[in-house]
């Protein structure tokens, strides 16, 4: 099983994306694809990690905004944008985290909040130490509904409103206008879009995306359990069912 792993800029972030999605299993293969490199060859699933801002350019966006790097990685932004593009037309699953999440929501026409803003920071933006929790409400009837089950960070379901779950957070945007063909599967009690998946899955492949890092809680053990394990067991299952 080869899974091709978008660069993040950082040798110990590819690390914990990697540990996260091979959980011990020798037999899954991580392979970095990134602007410059080859592509990977061919590949059974892609995950799209996070990362610097996306060009606003790429979703009709401002150049001048709060918190804004000022220099983007064009090439990086071009070079998913047609990885994603490629594992669509070839129906492998694809999981998003974070800027993964931005990115599928712009290539399919979507648009981003540019800057949360400072109540923003103070639910969602992390430091250099530390990731922010906060908890999410999964919605009932949601492909993420139907994987993560049962969640716990102290509040019972309400009607239709879903459960809630603890997850960590470090961004400073969002998804603003959500692509036609996507749904939202999970809200932040702010109302910031946590996670999306098809909004007509039948007849297509495995998409998930979710704005937290599944790969972090792994690591450092926080958050509701089903949010980061269930849905690698999920991701590395759809994987499966292709035959690879």
């Amino acid at each position: 099983m080869r899974i091709g792993l978008t660069y993040t800029g950082s040798d110990k972030k590819h690390d914990n994306y990697a540990r996260w999605i091979q959980a011990g299993d020798a037999s899954i293969e991580v392979v970095r694809i990134e602007a410059g490199g080859d592509g990977g060859g061919e590949l059974d699933a892609l995950v799209l990690s996070g990362g610097v801002d996306i060009a606003p350019e790429f979703y009709s966006g401002d150049n001048a905004y709060a918190h804004s790097p000022n220099v983007w990685e064009r090439a990086r932004d071009l070079f998913e944008l047609g990885a994603l593009e490629r594992a669509l037309e070839r129906r492998i699953p694809v999981f998003g985290v974070c800027r993964g999440l931005q990115l599928i929501n712009v290539a399919l026409g979507g648009s981003l909040v540019q800057d949360l803003g400072e109540d923003g920071d103070a639910v969602h933006e992390g430091t250099a130490a530390a990731d922010k929790q906060h908890a999410v409400r999964v919605e009932r009837g949601s492909l993420l509904a139907s994987i993560v089950g049962a969640l716990g960070a102290g509040a019972a379901s309400s009607g239709d409103l879903g459960t809630l779950g603890l997850v960590n957070s470090a961004h400073h945007q969002a998804i603003a206008r959500l692509a036609e063909e996507l749904r939202v599967n999970c809200r932040a009690e702010d109302g910031t879009i946590e996670g999306v998946e098809w909004a007509e899955p039948e007849g297509r492949s495995f998409l998930l995306a979710v704005q937290w890092h599944p790969e972090r809680m792994y690591v450092n053990e926080v958050g509701d359990i089903p949010l980061y394990r269930n849905i690698r067991d999920r991701f590395i299952s759809e994987i499966a069912k292709r035959g690879y």
